[in-house]
């Protein structure tokens, strides 16, 4: 990937602070994005520690405006763009849904859905102008079945595998690519906000029939070969990386 150009949402923390290394480690200029600016510029000082180039970009991925200067900023800076990881994503609290807020509806579906719509809006837009790309999206093993008092959480991952499908196939024939992961319980602030014991922890773990919690890393590493030649006849598919979670 030397010389190409990966933009990260999300990437100050979690998944797509350990995606972001993983582009710069494959060579990779990397354009990271997130609402926190101290914890993106902390990341882009790991990616210059490592010997690559690297920026932060503050942004809401909710509002177009900031999307579109997302996507102008990375090439202002290095030039194109061939790799996108539409990471960014926030969860809720287990509710039924007969308390669910409209607020917490709002907040979730902009975020998780919207922002991957107006991401990939502006990124293929960039990815034309110089013959192609590849697209990842991240989804959720909670786009691939239901989860009692999550449903707009589940609702928002529903969407974004729809969206993947539906993107893939506009750009196929157009040097573009377009996958989405579907992780299951990771080792990230989102997970440990979720179960919030060792109680909690170990019973999530268990969920899983390979009998443990899965790491940013091995997010990180297929979100990588997605976007790598390796998986140039792979597009409107969703990995599930999730320990056998959708195997039961």
């Amino acid at each position: 990937m030397k010389g190409k150009v990966a933009l990260i949402t999300g990437g100050t923390a979690g998944i797509g602070r350990v995606t972001a290394l993983a582009f710069a480690r494959e060579g990779a200029k990397v354009a990271l994005s997130g609402r926190r600016e101290k914890e993106g510029n902390e990341v882009v000082a790991e990616i210059k520690a490592l010997g690559g180039e690297a920026i932060f970009i503050k942004t809401d991925i909710a509002q177009d405006a900031e999307v579109k200067a997302m996507v102008e900023l990375t090439i202002a800076k290095f030039g194109r763009l061939d790799y996108a990881f539409n990471n960014a994503g926030i969860e809720h609290a287990p509710t039924p849904t007969r308390e669910q807020t409209e607020a917490t509806f709002d907040l979730v579906m902009n975020t998780n859905v919207k922002g991957v719509w107006l991401s990939q809006k502006y990124e293929i837009a960039a990815m034309l102008a110089n013959g192609g790309g590849a697209i990842v999206n991240n989804a959720s093993v909670a786009g691939l079945g239901g989860m009692a008092g999550m449903g707009i959480y589940v609702a928002s991952k529903h969407a974004v595998i729809g969206l993947t499908k539906a993107t893939a196939l506009e750009v196929a024939k157009k040097g573009i690519r377009v996958n989405a992961v579907a992780p299951a319980a990771i080792e990230t602030r989102m997970f440990t906000a979720f179960a919030t014991t060792d109680e909690q922890q170990k019973m999530m773990a268990s969920l899983h029939p390979i009998g443990r919690i899965g790491k940013p890393e091995e997010i990180a590493e297929a979100v990588v070969f997605l976007c790598s030649d390796k998986a140039s006849f792979i597009t409107g598919e969703t990995l599930a990386i999730d320990g056998g979670w959708t195997a039961q």
